[in-house]
């Protein structure tokens, strides 16, 4: 059997999956990985789910839908999920990598602007509101967790879908913030088109050389965790 260097990036490729079960697997994994865990990157799309992250409030949900809304232990407030987002779960021992929160929220950003770029499109971020924009309007929001100098959760950048459940919700908090989307940029284009260049965009901001991909779309299976170990 083949052991990957600690130094090897995973990247999973998942496809879509609950909200949930991706949740759970990505906790299990962080609570059991040790020092020679290689790191992982999961490329995820979700069923229709809100998310409120530890600053949230159910008065950002404005107008209850048949939507779930879920609490989330990841920072921010609430957001939504759905197909044709991309979501970028970063699994990362920010200790062996040798940077710190600041700095991986960071490279999340430029990760996304980098990407953009490549499509001609101009993204920014804003001081202050975590998150990458274009035209005044958000197309990426992040929201992290860091147990044991490892990070959970990641990003939610919106390529190609749905943007109606936003209005049911004050995104990020904030009830003047509009979503956007790369589709109303490049109205053809594709998860598939954007998700290596993401990945070269991640590489490259953490000095990464050596990945591996994994593109089965089943969520890796852990031991069960008890609720209160994470």
């Amino acid at each position: 059997m083949h052991i990957l260097s600690p130094d090897t990036l995973i990247i999973r490729a998942l496809g879509l999956h609950t909200w949930v079960s991706v949740v759970d697997a990505m906790q299990q994994f962080t609570h059991q990985r040790n020092h020679m865990t290689p790191d992982e990157i999961w490329l995820v799309e979700h069923f229709p789910v809100f998310t409120q992250g530890q600053t949230g409030k159910k008065t950002h949900l404005l107008l209850p839908k048949d939507i779930p809304l879920m609490k989330s232990d990841r920072g921010g407030k609430i957001t939504y999920h759905g197909p044709g987002q991309q979501m970028l779960y970063v699994m990362i021992n920010l200790k062996r990598r040798r940077i710190g929160v600041h700095q991986l929220v960071v490279a999340l950003e430029q990760t996304v602007i980098e990407t953009l770029a490549v499509f001609a499109v101009h993204a920014y971020i804003r001081p202050g509101a975590p998150g990458v924009y274009i035209d005044g309007k958000k197309i990426c929001s992040l929201g992290l967790r860091i147990r044991n100098s490892c990070s959970y959760h990641g990003l939610a950048f919106n390529i190609n879908m749905d943007l109606t459940p936003f209005l049911y919700i004050d995104p990020c908090g904030d009830p003047l913030l509009e979503m956007t989307q790369l589709k109303q940029k490049k109205p053809e284009i594709t998860m598939l088109e954007v998700q290596p260049i993401l990945i070269r965009s991640f590489m490259h901001q953490l000095g990464i050389n050596s990945i591996t991909w994994d593109k089965g779309g089943a969520l890796p299976k852990y031991n069960s965790l008890d609720s209160n170990d994470i």
